[in-house]
């Protein structure tokens, strides 16, 4: 999920920072799911999508099938 979210920030020119405060998400957990330390709970993740204007799917990263 984060690739695509840091995709889209940077597409508009948006940081963490101005991210944290879109969401009210702080900053140092946003970067927690940059650095992979840990997963976006359902709700945080839909603060996200919500501030960034796109679905939850849109989001998602989808698994090659075997």
């Amino acid at each position: 999920m984060w690739n695509k979210v840091e995709k889209i920030l940077k597409e508009r020119s948006l940081t963490i920072y101005k991210l944290s405060k879109m969401t009210g998400i702080p900053d140092n957990t946003l970067r927690n799911y940059r650095s992979k330390k840990s997963d976006p709970s359902f709700t945080n993740a839909c603060k996200i999508a919500d501030a960034l204007g796109v679905s939850l799917d849109n989001l998602r990263e989808k698994r090659d099938k075997q």
